[in-house]
């Protein structure tokens, strides 16, 4: 094969680009995004300096985790029944309101740690409405067959906003100090807004049932009816649950690196790194066929990457550790995304895509819980190392033990 034809066959399927609003969305949510990895370094950033505690920064997991599960669960099933744009507007207000209050206490010089916790919460509960509502968007915008090569391009936007953010944020928390990170998230909120103004309404297709309690359990029920949809659900937990080491960031950059901003921007940036590399050469990840196991395979690559990376004391090889570790989660982030977009009809999608929310933003919650409450007992060095390798050896138990998943092809004409 030509050197010319591989990168062809490298290079990622740009064409829902070509698709105006789908483009604008992409472009706004693109540039929004970075102003909330900002405000996430931010906020951890300064509750470890009002503590000098792990286990306090830890606890923006649940902060974070249960407005993600329950409003998650709930716009997912709203999503189901209203206009998706009119949805997606209401929930970008209510986090761009939590961030003009985290911006408020920094400027004051608030040290209420429950404070800045309850910010968290409510900021947590507008994305925790516009995640699901955007991913059920989508396959309204573009053709089933650019469902896969739409994934990508939002999740390497999302990791050029991962990247850009903490790298920005080591320089502004420096300079401008937390006010001044708050107040370019709130700046940048303005192009997601904007992309979702510009959206054509998206009333609902199909049955429509009225949110609530009822609307949840039948979403769940679907889940719980489809092994390869929950099996794609419990190996992301398994992932973040278990291996994230980000709550960690604050202590080993103390311990290693002096506490140094700069140090802690690229640690917080490295996987975002590996994201957007491995989405510039993710040509091949719709030509995949196995993609049960190749999930199992990529998140066991994961935590071996993280756990490798605790092991070494260079901040470099580090950063490329956790940025190999990046690369693999967006390859599985792309197929679980895809699986729930295509299994599921238009009337089922929000709710899918609120489940999804709840896991993927919820795991890694759940990951900074578990990395906070395990650096009190075994020092953060050993629960960086230990998180990483429970997370491959658990994920390969149980990929490996369900057949229906092990075997799944997609059934999309394309891939």
């Amino acid at each position: 094969m030509r050197f010319g034809d591989l990168v062809r066959r490298l290079a990622m399927d740009t064409r829902p680009l070509g698709i105006p609003a789908y483009r604008r969305l992409w472009a706004g949510q693109g540039v929004s995004f970075i102003g909330f990895q900002l405000t996430s370094v931010a906020v951890s950033a300064q509750i470890y300096d009002i503590t000098g505690s792990s286990f306090w920064v830890g606890m923006l997991g649940p902060a974070n985790l249960i407005p993600l599960v329950v409003f998650g669960l709930w716009g997912g099933a709203v999503a189901d029944a209203v206009d998706r744009r009119r949805l997606l507007l209401v929930g970008a207000v209510i986090a761009w309101t939590a961030t003009l209050a985290l911006l408020v206490q920094a400027a004051l010089g608030a040290t209420h740690v429950g404070l800045l916790l309850a910010t968290v919460a409510v900021h947590a509960t507008g994305f925790a409405i516009t995640g699901p509502t955007r991913g059920a968007i989508i396959p309204r915008l573009v053709p089933a067959e650019l469902v896969p090569a739409a994934n990508t391009l939002n999740f390497l936007a999302g990791g050029v906003g991962t990247v850009v953010g903490p790298l920005v944020g080591g320089i502004v928390l420096t300079q401008g100090g937390f006010a001044g990170a708050y107040l370019i998230d709130a700046l940048l909120f303005g192009a997601g807004f904007y992309a979702a103004v510009r959206l054509p309404r998206l009333k609902p297709i199909g049955e429509v049932t009225r949110p609530g309690l009822r609307s949840v359990v039948d979403g769940l029920s679907y889940v719980a009816g489809h092994p390869v949809v929950m099996m794609s659900f419990v190996v992301d937990i398994i992932a973040m649950a278990f291996a994230l080491p980000r709550a960690l960031f604050p202590e080993i950059v103390a311990e290693r690196f002096g506490g140094s901003l700069i140090a802690f921007g690229w640690l917080s940036a490295s996987m975002a790194i590996g994201s957007v590399l491995g989405g510039l050469m993710s040509g091949w990840v719709g030509r995949v066929r196995r993609q049960g196991l190749a999930l199992t395979f990529v998140i066991a690559a994961w935590g071996l990457s993280v756990a490798a990376a605790g092991l070494v004391g260079q901040l470099w090889l580090m950063v490329a550790l956790l940025a190999f570790g990046g690369a693999a989660d967006l390859v599985s982030s792309v197929w679980r995304q895809t699986i729930l977009q295509t299994h599921a009809p238009d009337d089922m999608r929000g709710r899918m895509q609120g489940v999804f929310m709840v896991v993927v933003a919820g795991g890694p919650r759940l990951g900074d819980l578990r990395a906070g409450a395990t650096a009190s007992w075994f020092g953060a060095t050993g629960a960086w190392i230990g998180g990483g390798i429970a997370c491959a050896v658990v994920v390969l138990a149980v990929g490996l033990a369900v057949p229906a998943f092990r075997n799944y092809r997609p059934a999309v004409r394309g891939l």
